[in-house]
């Protein structure tokens, strides 16, 4: 029944932006005796359009993506990265989102003592975690529980068990949200938990919903006592302000337990449906102080979308037994945004491969790296590192998955190994390095996540999760196709052509 509302409402969305172009191109024809001053403007809007790209701060691939077209169509392509292009918020919104930031900052302290404690075991870790407590404002935490959830299923039934206990408060916060069993389940017990006075909250993003949840939902979802925000609606606008997304998975309850990893409440995350084979992903569940982090994240973005000025410190009191958070090793939820001109998610990765000594274990969904990442895993990789990757062998979208296997053959002949995930998908967004650190999170290794999202992570160091998270990738490799450089190299010109092709314009996918 659902599904019947989708197309119209992408019509919906679609058809103005069409007609929009369409009267755009009337008006040029209609005036057509004046083409040469409005050829004269348009070039010289695309020259200093071009300028601009290439003084901005973006990506240097970005920014290539974006000149080649400008430069095939000048006439037009000046003017539509005006419209499409940029990422800039409104003087209005940037002014709020500047005041939560500065909240962010205040809710969250500065642990120099457990910055201590890590610097005393190894200095490379300090300065991560350093840099991503004075960058991103999140500090690290000792004595917190963490479990890795290796597979959707688990991470279903864990936090099913968690919202069912929930006394005070639930946060929710997906990209994805479809109705289904795994949805339908927890919405179950989020309206059982409105019922006995819990505050229930949701977030969740349109773009990421406009095929899986009608465009009311939220209304339906405030009408049952659950309040609801949709992040960043679309809009029948000649627009691409909608480029940003937010991307992140986060769950709170009750400021004491927490989950984020890949897996957004739709029902092919627990293998209910089979969209590419068997999905494969993986969440972490953290309790404890540590859990502050998630919960800040989300009021803060809770905040900026309601337009309201809460107390964070309110959420902030409520605890388990401390014997049930007590473990060893560090834990260190962070958030990334694109639009304070710091990409701490493309850094947190980077330094752990430059800390890495003995291995590297990555598995992503997509594959679309810059030269400073490639140059990183093959400089590991010839340094003597065991680089490991593990990517879908059925991709959800096949543009994408080939640009994916565009990188093979250059990473390859850096040594780095390469496996697809032969059951289906692989969604998982890990990392772990030398068994001694790890990251769980919802960040792909693609210019999206990087650069254009909203993201969030838990960089862990010496917890017991991070030899799970090792264990779990060994026992991932045992369902995998390793790609060999043969395979990689003896493609078709026609396969190669268009890889390549695709691959230019990688950063806009």
């Amino acid at each position: 029944m659902l599904k019947k509302l989708f197309v119209p409402r992408t019509l919906l969305l679609l058809i103005p932006v069409l007609m929009q172009l369409a009267i755009f191109i009337m008006l040029v024809l209609r005036f057509s005796e004046y083409f040469g001053y409005f050829y004269v403007t348009s070039i010289t809007i695309s020259v200093i359009v071009v300028v601009l790209i290439l003084n901005s701060r973006s990506n240097p691939a970005y920014k290539i993506a974006w000149i080649i077209p400008i430069m095939l169509f000048p006439i037009f392509g000046g003017v539509f990265y005006l419209l499409v292009g940029r990422h800039k918020l409104s003087k209005r919104n940037k002014k709020r989102m500047q005041l939560i930031e500065i909240k962010t900052k205040e809710a969250l302290e500065t642990h120099h003592h457990v910055l201590g404690k890590i610097k005393s075991i190894r200095r490379g870790a300090a300065l991560q975690a350093s840099y991503i407590q004075n960058y991103a404002y999140f500090p690290p935490y000792e004595d917190s529980f963490t479990e890795y959830l290796p597979i959707g299923e688990i991470k279903f039934q864990r936090l099913k068990e968690a919202l069912e206990n929930a006394q005070h408060f639930i946060f929710l916060e997906y990209y994805i949200i479809e109705e289904g069993k795994m949805w339908n389940s927890i919405l179950d017990i989020l309206k059982l938990r409105v019922a006995e006075g819990v505050d229930v909250r949701i977030i969740y993003d349109d773009v990421g919903c406009i095929f899986t949840l009608p465009r009311d939902y939220h209304l339906r979802l405030e009408e049952m006592g659950i309040q609801c925000c949709v992040f960043n609606p679309l809009t029948p606008i000649l627009s691409l302000k909608g480029n940003t997304r937010d991307h992140r998975k986060i769950a709170v309850i009750d400021g004491h337990t927490g989950f984020t990893g890949g897996i957004n409440l739709a029902d092919e995350y627990i293998n209910e449906i089979d969209k590419y084979g068997h999905w494969k992903d993986s969440s972490i569940m953290v309790k404890g102080k540590a859990v502050w982090n998630l919960t800040v994240m989300f009021l803060s973005m809770w905040d900026y979308l309601r337009g309201i000025d809460e107390d964070f410190n309110e959420f902030r009191n409520y605890s388990q037994d401390d014997r049930e958070v007590e473990q060893v090793g560090f834990v260190q939820p962070f958030a990334d945004s694109p639009l304070d001109n710091e990409s701490v998610g493309q850094t947190v990765y980077l330094n752990l491969i430059s800390k890495a000594s003995k291995s590297i274990y990555i598995t992503t969904p997509y594959l679309i790296i810059d030269y400073e990442m490639i140059n990183a895993l093959t400089t590991a990789a010839k340094n003597g590192v065991d680089v490991r990757i593990i990517t879908p062998h059925h991709g959800d979208r096949w543009f994408v998955h080939s640009v994916t296997r565009s990188y093979y053959r250059q990473l390859l002949e850096g040594g780095v190994k390469i496996y697809e995930y032969t059951p289906g998908f692989i969604h998982s967004k890990t990392f772990v390095v030398d068994d001694d650190y790890g990251i769980v999170g919802t960040i792909n290794m693609d210019y999206r996540s990087l650069y254009l999202h909203f993201e969030c992570g838990v960089w862990l160091f010496k917890t017991e999760s991070v030899v799970h998270m090792k264990d779990d990738f060994i026992d991932t490799l045992s369902m995998c196709q390793e790609i060999t450089l043969e395979q990689a190299s003896n493609l078709p010109w026609y396969r190669v052509l268009g890889r390549l092709l695709l691959r230019i314009f990688a950063p806009l996918l």
